[in-house]
């Protein structure tokens, strides 16, 4: 019996293109960057795969060849050479390692690079080519992606998570896994069906009616069998790209109509939800006002669009200014990125007390830096925080206390995902009034459960989060919202005309 032979390996950001931070191999390097050999033993978000297929491998008597693992946090482009080093270096792997009977990757999905709209289609085609039309190519997405044409061309199928929080990124793997097993075993055919309801949007799975739509595309996973998986591309607004926008994937079984069929349906009902599903956004001084007035807590607060999981800093102060100004207490903010600040810190000490300026260093419209007489609580390095099963590195960090507020800083930019972000410098979250996040939904599942009222706080404008206002260069024009925008643009040009 002939031993199948298994690759796998991950190469993944997440694309801001307006976004000011750049990302080189030294971003990579601060959140993932594993080599052939040093993967660890617990997955990053999008290196599941790797985990998992260790597993599936020892269950199914394969070899599995593990390749680079790079994820960076993200930012803005990816440096071209960086992305061509790191592209060229996994198609090297297969090459040289080869051949192979499938190949199980892990990418996010909005990835773009100097040169590049499309890196991961880049990346797949080349794949392709290297592997020939008979090696089955799987591979795992972020929803937060954007779908294109060259991605489903060269691949047999394509995964997504499907929450928002993504805590589902293992079973997702586990999944793509799946259906490489019963692909090399002879007993499916993956065929891919697409649906493009043309809107982009935020879809949050932690609450109604998204909550609902997703229970639903699951129960449809599981009561028909020749469905091998449904993903709900959300597309990344961030993201100014060509094939931008909201996508509904079906996999199935050589079911080319019945995944077309199933894709229109679901499509047609993410349209009809269009506008809908946004959690409410509060101003800063509505978000504190009611946080104070509110009896039970903690309250947490999420600084929605500062966050580092949508390529911000991850370092604006408008929320904070706001409760200084308040002269609030028993508030803790985590966390605001300024390595400089942190740096400075740690040179101090625990105990110390010292004038610092932190935060607004970046990007406009993120508020201005604070200057305060601060203490230092607390300085650890190389923190991480946890998200399910992964760890999340947020590098050296210190913990101040600023007239009353516990401020984290942070000098490898990373969001808020779990409340191990606070207990990790001593802070119980639970004792405090208020807990204010970086984070636009990923921290929910953890701090739901011990915050009895969650709020979402729009601060500034650090990330560009109405599409009808957005300038895009590259994003189609015919999706919702972007096309009413561009009617209403249309017809105040006609009205002046006349006029």
């Amino acid at each position: 019996m002939t031993i199948k032979r298994a690759f796998t390996a991950v190469l993944a950001t997440e694309t801001n293109t307006f976004s000011p931070i750049r990302v080189d191999i030294n971003a990579f390097k601060a959140s993932l960057l594993a080599r052939p050999g040093e993967h660890p033993a617990t997955p990053t978000l999008c290196s599941g795969v790797v985990t998992v297929g260790r597993k599936v491998a020892n269950r199914n008597g394969w070899l599995l060849t593990e390749g680079t693992a790079a994820w960076a946090d993200p930012a803005g482009l990816v440096a071209k050479q960086t992305y061509e080093c790191l592209r060229d270096e996994i198609l090297e792997q297969i090459r040289d390692g080869g051949p192979f009977d499938v190949i199980v990757l892990g990418l996010h999905g909005a990835m773009v690079a100097d040169g590049y709209d499309d890196p991961e289609g880049d990346f797949l085609e080349r794949v392709r080519a290297l592997v020939g039309s008979s090696t089955p190519i799987i591979a795992t997405l972020d929803p937060h992606s954007h779908l294109t044409e060259k991605r489903l061309v060269a691949t047999d199928a394509l995964i997504a998570f499907k929450e928002f929080p993504h805590t589902d990124f293992v079973d997702c793997a586990e999944a793509a896994w799946q259906i490489a097993t019963d692909t090399v075993g002879g007993r499916v055919k993956p065929v891919m069906s697409v649906y493009d309801p043309k809107m982009i949007d935020v879809f949050p799975t932690s609450t109604q009616p998204m909550r609902q739509y997703v229970d639903d595309v699951i129960k449809l996973e599981e009561e028909t069998p020749e469905v091998l998986s449904i993903s709900v591309i959300h597309g990344f607004m961030a993201g100014d790209v060509p094939e931008m926008g909201a996508k509904v994937l079906v996999v199935t079984n050589d079911k080319l109509e019945l995944g077309n069929s199933a894709a229109s349906v679901l499509g047609e009902k993410l349209f009809a939800l269009r506008g809908k599903v946004r959690s409410s956004e509060l101003t800063p001084a509505q978000a504190l006002s009611r946080a104070m007035s509110f009896e039970d807590g903690p309250v947490t607060i999420a600084d929605m669009w500062d966050n580092p999981g949508g390529g911000t800093a991850g370092d604006a102060t408008v929320l904070l200014k706001e409760a200084l100004d308040l002269k609030l207490i028993n508030i803790a903010f985590g966390s605001i990125w300024d390595p400089v600040a942190v740096q400075l810190c740690h040179a101090a000490g625990e105990g110390a007390r010292m004038k610092l300026r932190f935060g607004a260093k970046s990007a406009p419209d993120t508020g201005a830096p604070i200057d305060a007489e601060i203490e230092v609580v607390r300085n650890i390095r190389n923190a991480e925080q946890s998200f399910g099963e992964s760890v999340v590195p947020i590098g050296d960090a210190s913990l101040i206390k600023v007239d009353g507020i516990e401020v984290i800083l942070n000098s490898t930019r990373a969001q808020c995902f779990d409340t191990t972000l606070f207990s990790t410098f001593g802070i119980d979250p639970k004792d405090r009034k208020i807990l204010v996040v970086k984070s636009t939904n990923h921290f929910y599942q953890s701090f739901a459960q011990i915050s009895p009222l969650i709020l979402y706080c729009s601060a500034g404008n650090p990330y560009p989060n109405d599409p009808r206002k957005t300038f895009y260069k590259k994003a189609p024009r015919n999706i919702w919202p972007i096309n009413e925008s561009a009617a209403e643009l249309a017809t105040t040009n006609k009205m002046k005309q006349v006029s």
